[in-house]
């Protein structure tokens, strides 16, 4: 059962299209998973086009305003309506219908079914490190990274906060912090007040996010460096 979900002020981001690809993605993952969020975007979505539908409404009174016509302008209100929708909808390029494919990912000899989201974006290769695996996305948001990070049963990264914030969208499988539990589905954004130490035992899949490294809060630090940068 999915209980950690993004903010609705986050929801409300996405549907203005005003998030970064790499994290407008792992809503677009989570709301696939949740019924509760993807029926929050789809009303968020209404509303915003029932808004334009509205400025564009009052857009036309203005322009069929007496004041604005010349003497010569004599088209009726329904002309400049017809003539408003055909320039909204009017395009020269043809809409592509891109239909869903099936992609799948191996992470030691477990096979995995990817989000639709994930589907058509480019992976780099897996690299390895201990009980940790990761696939970077090409995403090329400069310093924010994308990746798909898989911790081996028995697995986990060590106590650790950021310097920036951390996105976690569980694609599979679980793990726990302090704080509980996860599971597939579950939409887990933390920032620089938060500290934990993943632990899967039966093994994950995680979609991540990160804009910066980890700090790593117990241990040498310049001994977990490296996996620090790995993660990142």
């Amino acid at each position: 059962m999915i209980k950690h979900h993004p903010k609705f002020e986050l929801l409300q981001a996405y549907v203005n299209g005003e998030l970064p690809a790499s994290l407008a993605i792992g809503i677009s993952i989570h709301a696939d998973m949740c019924p509760d969020c993807k029926h929050t975007i789809m009303q968020l979505t209404e509303q915003v086009a029932e808004h334009s539908f509205e400025e564009s409404t009052i857009r036309l009174d203005n322009l069929s305003d007496s004041s604005f016509l010349s003497d010569s302008d004599d088209l009726d209100q329904d002309e400049l309506f017809d003539s408003m929708i055909s320039n909204i909808t009017f395009s020269e390029d043809a809409d592509e219908v891109v239909e869903a494919v099936e992609r799948e990912v191996v992470f030691k000899d477990k096979k995995y079914q990817l989000p639709t989201a994930l589907s058509r974006i480019d992976l780099g290769k897996a690299a390895n490190i201990g009980k940790l695996s990761r696939s970077r996305l090409q995403l090329n948001e400069d310093e924010i990274h994308s990746s798909l990070l898989h911790i081996n049963p028995g697995g986990g990264v060590p106590a650790h906060t950021h310097k920036g914030f951390e996105l976690t969208v569980l694609l599979d499988g679980s793990f726990t912090d302090s704080r509980g539990e996860y599971n597939k589905g579950d939409f887990i954004l933390l920032d620089g007040t938060f500290t934990h130490n993943p632990v899967s035992e039966n093994g994950c899949l995680c979609y991540t996010v990160a804009n910066d490294a980890l700090h790593f809060t117990q241990g040498i630090n310049k001994l977990l460096n490296p996996i620090g940068s790995f993660i990142y």
